[in-house]
């Protein structure tokens, strides 16, 4: 193999930053140089250091990311990364390589990775990516001003309030600021079912169901409508 793909995050949420580096920081092939917060700290970067991708989000105050494209060297390729679809037109546009909608699943990053990779083999002899999101065993979430491991394994379930989202493990529940759709891209989906727009459940934690809930221990945990045939379809079949 040769040198790791140089890689900056650009990004105004600290949270979406965090994500992307959790994900990219179990692929080899890819060494994150920097992460920042803004456009105007990335052309500092930019302009200091070598690199060949950046991971860039669209909708940012004072320099968007389009603008931002539209200003650096056109060696350096460019991955766009919003929470907002209509933005995408814009960015193949500018020729980016991809475009990732948030929440951005480890799986949906490897494609982009794999992407990159496969338009610019005439510069490098990296190996496309093989590595799956079921070899991932844990993520990392804030919480307490730190970055907490969460082992898939340990999970009972998650439950989401408003702004924040409770993991329930086997021994302690850790509370962190996000979304539970968020949390859901990091997880493998044949492991995990979501049975409500709150909640999501461990399949190997599951003690007992009936067409209204899910008992993991002595919680029950509802399943709605709109999840139902689906939700008892999957444990019907186990």
């Amino acid at each position: 193999m040769s040198e790791p793909i140089a890689c900056i995050i650009v990004d105004d949420e600290p949270v979406a930053r965090e994500i992307l580096e959790s994900h990219l920081s179990q692929i080899e092939a890819v060494h994150v140089v920097a992460s920042c917060k803004s456009a105007i700290e990335a052309f500092n970067v930019i302009n200091s250091k070598p690199v060949d991708l950046i991971f860039l989000d669209i909708n940012m105050p004072e320099i968007n990311g389009l603008s931002f494209a539209k200003s650096i060297n056109k060696n350096m390729k460019i991955i766009f990364t919003t929470a907002y679809r209509e933005y995408a037109v814009d960015g193949f546009d500018l020729q980016a390589v991809d475009y990732l909608l948030k929440p951005i699943s480890f799986e949906r990053l490897l494609q982009s990775i794999n992407k990159y990779l496969g338009e610019n083999t005439q510069a490098r002899s990296i190996e496309p990516v093989e590595i799956t999101a079921e070899k991932t065993e844990s993520f990392f979430v804030r919480s307490d001003r730190k970055m907490i491991k969460i082992d898939f394994t340990e999970i009972l379930f998650i439950e989401s309030l408003s702004d924040y989202v409770k993991i329930h493990l086997s021994d302690k529940t850790v509370t962190t600021r996000d979304t539970i759709a968020n949390i859901e891209s990091k997880l493998p989906q044949k492991d995990f079912l979501r049975t409500h727009r709150s909640f999501i459940v461990s399949v190997s934690k599951i003690d007992s169901f009936t067409n209204e809930y899910i008992e993991i221990g002595r919680k029950q945990i509802p399943i709605s409508r709109s999840y139902k045939k689906e939700i008892l379809d999957k444990l019907e079949s186990f």
